[in-house]
């Protein structure tokens, strides 16, 4: 089952995706709204979509091309305090991206970096037994819900930055139930966008390079399945497409386990605060900017998974270079 959120104005809607259209659900507004319903009733978030499912069909066509007067957002959001969603993420958990990293930061024979031990002792650790816990992962605040862009809006490359550049991935959803219990309503394409370039500088860069906007969807899966999700990344330039590659995600291909990497996040009673939505992206293959690509102003970023719906695309804003520092005046 996979779901979109849409606005039209002042008003939203959730949709659910039935090719070639959205099927609007009566009487909901946001899945938000449809999951904290789920959570406060016990009853299954498929049984209570399937109930509310109305007689509206919106041409997803339309939609995803950004035409007409409906518009696609981020397939979860906190509807009322976006300051409430927290988006993180988990770095180092696929090989493709633990070489791009060990590269980016320079490595000799004698002596490995510390990127890739982190990647190795996910390899030795990432996976542990029922009912046992796993080594840590690299963990990384993105910001708050006001860094998510959805399908069609531009990620910015702040006048501050030294670059930008797509993360491909695939994005856990969840929602902190009224008794701290953490729920995973579904799972969404992802582009967890970065300074690459900051980061080349000293991997301590890592933290800074993230705090950038970053986008989600269009669609929430719901019972997504995780085990191996093949993909493409490309990057066009104007009528020219100047890099794609294969990519895979799941756990198949990670070092750290789904199971693992929840129990890291949500290990944290900050983290478990109820009514809060989470974000978390859990890693990407390879990046265009590991093969040498710099993306201009313009650029568009596509990123499609299979069983995951229709591709994410988001054009590149760059701004132009800040020319004077930000000042905090003294409250006098």
């Amino acid at each position: 089952m996979r779901l979109v959120q849409l606005s039209g104005g002042a008003k939203r809607v959730v949709a659910e995706v039935q090719e070639p259209g959205l099927r609007v659900l009566r009487d909901c507004e946001s899945v938000y709204a449809l999951a904290w319903e789920a959570i406060r009733s016990g009853e299954r978030l498929t049984a209570l979509v399937a109930r509310q499912r109305g007689e509206e069909v919106l041409d997803y066509n339309t939609i995803h091309q950004g035409k007409g007067g409906w518009r696609l957002m981020p397939p979860l959001d906190h509807p009322q305090e976006p300051a409430r969603c927290i988006v993180s993420g988990t770095g180092l958990t696929h090989s493709g991206s633990a070489a791009d990293r060990d590269e980016m930061h320079g490595r000799s024979e004698q002596e490995l970096t510390d990127s890739m031990k982190m990647f190795r002792w996910g390899m030795e650790g990432g996976r542990p037994g029922k009912n046992a816990v796993g080594i840590a992962p690299e963990w990384f605040y993105k910001g708050n819900g006001s860094a998510l862009r959805a399908h069609g809006e531009p990620l910015l490359v702040p006048g501050y930055a030294e670059d930008g550049g797509e993360e491909a991935e695939v994005a856990g959803l969840y929602l902190i139930g009224p008794d701290g219990q953490p729920w995973r309503v579904g799972m969404a394409t992802g582009n967890e966008f970065s300074d690459h370039q900051f980061e080349k500088k000293n991997y301590l860069n890592l933290a800074g390079s993230k705090l950038r906007t970053c986008s989600l969807g269009p669609e929430l899966v719901v019972n997504a399945e995780f085990q191996s999700v093949p993909g493409r990344v490309s990057i066009e330039r104007g009528d020219s497409v100047v890099w794609t590659g294969e990519i895979a995600t799941g756990e198949r291909h990670m070092c750290h386990s789904l199971r693992n990497l929840e129990h890291h996040h949500f290990k944290f009673a900050l983290h478990r605060r109820p009514g809060d939505v989470h974000v978390h992206f859990l890693g990407a293959h390879s990046l265009s900017f590991g093969h040498g690509i710099q993306l201009k102003d313009g650029d568009v970023m596509e990123v499609k998974f299979e069983g995951f719906g229709r591709a994410l695309r988001n054009p590149v804003r760059i701004e132009e270079r800040a020319e004077s520092p930000v000042e905090a005046r003294p409250l006098t």
